[in-house]
């Protein structure tokens, strides 16, 4: 169920203390500020980074301060057409007027087409007017380190509803400490403990609530699923403002940029969140510039760790063809 390994070794982080002091104006569609991060856990286990062991004895828990209170540039349409056939799940393809047309799909599909050695399945929303447009594999894939961005929500979600707070002491550090380490550095230890946190009823009843289908026994989404999620979180119909600025803040400066934001023009925003499990290569990603917003949702399966780089030029192509497309 979790990811293996990490991508990329965590980046240091500075005190707590001055990540305030760094994390300044946060909007969703113009301006977004790079995250300073606090001081990193020393254990790690098997290349995955393990927030559940003290840096020292005399380390003290401190959770990541609240990013500032974002006004939020986009506003989400609910589609305006009766669903199309083709339905995944349950967010069904809609036929609505937008911006990613039937040349940008038949460009997809002709990338997917000639790399059909692998499972592919893309998932793009504009989030102008909430149209869903699926290509290649439309049914669930085993979701990865994706699905972290489910679990943060169910626990914003639970603070914002006054069951929790981001200072409760979780694992040798507060909640709030491991949703970043969860969604930032992608860190499996964080997440079983959120998971637990929130408990595995509740959570296959929260992503049930946002018209989701998800068993965190399983673990998996379809692309489709995803972009549901991510254009969910953004349009600010999950969590309130300062929680919506600050889980997307941890989608920023991961510890794995090179999928969907290694492909991306300098002038588009990338909030994202990837997953690396064995056969499974994926990133899920929101894009923005300007008044233009897009959900972008990339999953692989191949045969094994052995030709990510050859899934990672997939994603690429893609992510070059859809932005070259709409920005």
């Amino acid at each position: 169920m979790y990811d293996r390994s990490q991508r990329r070794p965590r980046l240091r982080r500075v005190l707590a203390g001055l990540v305030a002091a760094l994390l300044a104006g946060t909007v969703y569609a113009v301006v977004q500020a790079s995250p300073s991060r606090p001081a990193p856990p020393s254990a790690t286990t098997s290349g995955v980074n393990s927030a559940a062991a003290p840096p020292s004895a005399s380390a003290s828990p401190a959770a990541p301060p609240p990013a500032p209170v974002p006004a939020p540039a986009v506003a989400a349409a609910a589609p305006a057409a009766a669903p199309s056939t083709g339905s995944t799940g349950s967010n069904p393809v809609q036929v609505a007027t937008s911006a990613i047309g039937s040349q940008l799909g038949t460009a997809i599909a002709g990338i997917i087409s000639a790399n059909s050695q692998y499972q592919v399945g893309v998932a793009l929303i504009d989030l102008g007017n909430g149209a869903l447009h699926q290509y290649g594999v439309e049914e669930p894939f085993e979701a990865a380190s994706t699905a972290k961005i489910l679990t943060a929500a169910a626990y914003y979600q639970l603070v914002e509803a006054g069951a929790a707070s981001l200072d409760d002491p979780l694992g040798n550090y507060t909640s709030g400490f491991q949703l970043q380490e969860m969604v930032q550095d992608s860190d499996n230890d964080s997440w079983s403990l959120l998971m637990d946190a929130v408990g595995h009823p509740r959570l296959r009843a929260y992503a049930a609530s946002i018209g989701v289908t998800y068993d965190p026994e399983v673990n998996t989404l379809s692309t489709g699923d995803m972009a549901h999620i991510l254009a969910q979180l953004y349009t600010g119909k999950l969590l309130d403002q300062e929680h919506t600025a600050q889980l997307l803040s941890y989608m920023q400066n991961t510890n794995d940029e090179d999928l969907i934001p290694a492909a991306v023009p300098d002038n588009v925003t990338v909030f994202h969140k990837y997953g690396l499990l064995d056969d499974e290569l994926h990133d899920a990603a929101i894009l923005t510039e300007g008044a233009a917003s897009f959900v972008l949702v990339v999953y692989t399966k191949g045969q094994d760790l052995s030709d990510d780089p050859e899934r990672t030029a997939v994603i690429h192509d893609i992510t070059r063809t859809v932005t070259a497309a709409l920005f």
